[in-house]
């Protein structure tokens, strides 16, 4: 039974054309080990630097989002100290003759609409917008405490050769689980 359900697992990503999934917690030594690894994969693949560059850069925006805002942490030991391991899916995978990116975590309830609204003036933005905004969010003062859609996901944007998609869905009272996809 063991072996019917993970493989069943993986035939379900490889039908969906994923070649890369990770679901776990994330720190930022995970971050870097699966990126090494990423970057293998993607040069085994030959793909152009330009097309490298902008899937590893997307790659680790989502990770670095999941690190920062997911809601789903492992607590901490009482002390002050605050745990940076947090939980989060990301899958790359080709789609289309281009590759995509998903990413999802865990985030609170009433973040929901003000994400929605700067992903939304994002997804509607043109080259020369997001270049802006992205210039525009580099000079203005930095929020460490804003769940709002900041540099990262700008350069998630800017990097895109499609408009980026997005979903929210509530899990509970506190809790909605935020799906992010972009196309490289």
């Amino acid at each position: 039974m063991l072996a019917s359900e993970v493989y069943e697992l993986r035939a379900n990503l490889r039908r969906q054309g994923v070649v890369f999934a990770y679901s776990g917690y994330v720190t930022e030594g995970i971050l870097s080990g699966v990126g090494d690894a990423l970057k293998q994969k993607l040069v085994s693949e030959d793909a152009d630097t330009k097309t490298l560059r902008s899937v590893f850069a997307v790659f680790v925006e989502q990770m670095q989002n999941i690190i920062r805002y997911s809601v789903e942490r492992l607590p901490t030991d009482g002390e002050t100290e605050v745990l940076d391991i947090s939980y989060g899916i990301v899958t790359i995978g080709n789609e289309a003759g281009g590759y995509v990116v998903h990413a999802g975590n865990l985030i609170l309830l009433s973040d929901v609409d003000n994400m929605r609204g700067r992903l939304s003036e994002l997804r509607g933005m043109n080259r020369e917008e997001l270049r802006a905004a992205y210039k525009d969010q580099l000079r203005a003062e930095t929020d460490t405490v804003s769940n709002s859609a900041g540099i990262g996901l700008i350069e998630i944007a800017r990097r895109a050769s499609k408009p980026i998609e997005f979903d929210f869905m509530r899990i509970d009272d506190q809790h909605a689980f935020f799906a992010l996809k972009a196309t490289v």
